[in-house]
Order: structure tokens, then sequence, then C-alpha cells
């Protein structure tokens, strides 16, 4: 603010000086003449007094502009060129046009809001309604108990993923997602997430090691079971053999396995939207998605999660619980 105040007067140096100048020849003159000095410093002051609240009002308004100025920034390269070689134009053209562009932006961010809310709309329609279909198969599935029907029951299992991967995709994008931050018993969380994976165990013959959780943070329970149950997805789909243990370091909950691992050139980049690495291109089925939605999620409830693997060793997330406010 002073910066720019002194930037302002240091542009109206010539006013300044011209003031000073003519009120100087006028004492000089009433001084030669021998007039009262006295008839020469009120209207002098007054006239000062004038020049300053001209000033104050050139000044707001120079204010007004540069922050509009500042919305257009983020206009296109090719037309803040174009607006900014108008040099004929009066700043009453260019607060027309300023404007104009204003309400354009304003109208285009209602439409894509508007957008965004219907295509919101109708994919949570969309799940809701193909679920009933899926509930219904597995319902079929559960009177088959054969190899056959266990492989298909994992393959619907896949896609109920899907599907919810789907919906939290769009809501993270929402504007109208709410966080409900409450006392949460990590264990009901983990125990929660591992009822539903309790098939996937059976199926691969890993072995669980999870002694039970006696913590509890702050944090949106529904949202941190997505994490908990994505990562669970992740060591599951890349662990052939050994185990998957789930147990708390100070302020971490930590999922570790024994699966393929993760490359050190590629860990840097796992939580990059659509990035999916060596691991990802060799399974067809990765989208590169999960890990990006756990650290959207985790940004969005104060939590940090973070990865450490060797190649074919295993992986660990950690998931850090003190919420940073």
């Amino acid at each position: 603010m002073g910066d720019s105040m002194m930037k302002f007067l240091k542009e109206k140096r010539f006013e300044i000086l011209l003031f000073v100048g003519c009120a100087a020849v006028f004492l000089l003159t009433f001084y030669l003449y021998h007039l009262p000095l006295k008839a020469v410093i009120y209207p002098s002051a007054l006239c000062f007094a004038i020049l300053i609240i001209a000033f104050a009002l050139q000044y707001a308004k120079r204010l007004r502009v540069r922050r509009i100025l500042k919305r257009l920034e983020a206009l296109p390269d090719s037309l803040s060129d174009e607006i900014s070689v108008m040099h004929s134009g009066s700043s009453e053209d260019y607060l027309k046009i300023i404007n104009k562009l204003l309400e354009r932006e304003r109208q285009i961010t209602g439409e894509h809001e508007e957008n965004l809310r219907d295509m919101t709309d109708y994919y949570t329609t969309w799940v809701h309604q193909i679920k009933i279909p899926i509930s219904t198969m597995r319902l079929i599935l559960e009177n088959d108990d054969t190899e056959e029907s266990r492989k298909l029951r994992d393959e619907l299992f896949k896609i109920e993923q899907y599907v919810e991967m789907v919906l939290t995709y769009l809501r993270l994008g929402s504007d109208h997602t709410d966080y409900v931050f409450t006392e949460v018993n990590v264990d009901q969380v983990v125990k929660s997430a591992l009822r539903k994976f309790a098939s996937q165990f059976i199926l691969s013959g890993l072995k669980l090691e999870y002694e039970g959780i006696k913590r509890t943070v702050i944090s949106d329970e529904k949202w941190l079971r997505f994490v908990v149950e994505q990562v669970l997805s992740n060591s599951l789909k890349y662990t052939r053999e050994g185990k998957v243990s789930i147990y708390m370091d100070g302020d971490d909950l930590c999922i570790s396995d024994t699966g393929i691992g993760i490359s050190q050139d590629n860990i840097p980049r796992i939580f990059q939207k659509g990035y999916t690495g060596e691991t990802g291109r060799k399974d067809k089925a990765s989208t590169g998605l999960g890990l990006y939605l756990c650290k959207r999620i985790c940004t969005n409830l104060g939590h940090r999660i973070s990865v450490s693997s060797r190649l074919g060793q295993g992986t660990t997330v950690k998931i850090n619980l003190k919420r940073e406010m």
C-alpha cells in the first residue's frame, strides 16, 4: 500500500511541482508589490486541500482498477496481449471491456458449476441404480458355492470398488462435499474395511496381522474409511504371497504388505492423477486414481499420507492421523 502510494505521488510530481511553482509566483508578485501575503496563503492552502482531495479520488479509482486488472491475469495470453496494446482507448473504454469480460466469466463459471452439479447428480443416481443388479448378482452367486462362482464374486467385488471410486472422484470435485469431523474410533474404521475385504483375504490366501488399535482421532469416518479401503485394496492386488500387517506407529496408521513393491523412481509420482507406473502398466486394470484420491482426501482431512517401498520386498503406507489445521 505504501509503495503504491509513493509510486502514485511520483507519477503526479509534475502536477505537484506546477502547483508549487504557481504558488511561488503569486507569493513573489505580492511580496514585490508590498501586498498582504495572507491574500495568497489562504487561497493557496484551499487549492492545496482541493488538490489533495482530487488526488485521493484518483488514487481510489486507481486501486479499484488495479483490483479488477488482477483478475484479468487468468485470461488467455492472446487476449491479454490484445488488450495491452490498445493504447488509444481511455480508461473508461478499458473498464467497459473489463466489466464485459468479468460478466462473461461469471456466466461461464455459473454454467460450469451447473453442469458439474448435473453430472454429479446423474452419476450419483447411476451408482445407486447399478448397485441393485450388482446386489442381485451377488445373491445369485451366494447360492452357488463353486470355484467359478467364487471367481465371479471376486470380479463383482472389483466392479463395486470401481463404481464407488467414480462416485468418490465426482464428490471430491463438488463444492458441496461435506466433511463431518468428530472423534473417530480407528479400530472400528479398520475392522469395517477388513470385513469388506474378508473374502479377498480368503481367496488370496494372505495372512492378516492385526491386533486391534485403541485410538480415537479427529477425522471424518466415512472419508477415512475410503482411504483405508483403497490402501488395503492395493495391498491385496499387488501381494501374491505373504501377509498384510496393520498397526499404529506413533500417530501413523501403517498398512504394510509383502507384495511386489514399487521402484524408487516411481515413488515420488504415485500420488499423481492417472499415474500407474511400471506395476500399473503390467496390471491393465489399474486406473491410477486410487492413491490420487487418497492424497486429496487426506489433504482435505488435514492428514498426511506417505509411502515407503522396496521393489520385490513390499510396501508400507503411512496415514498420519494427527490433524493439521
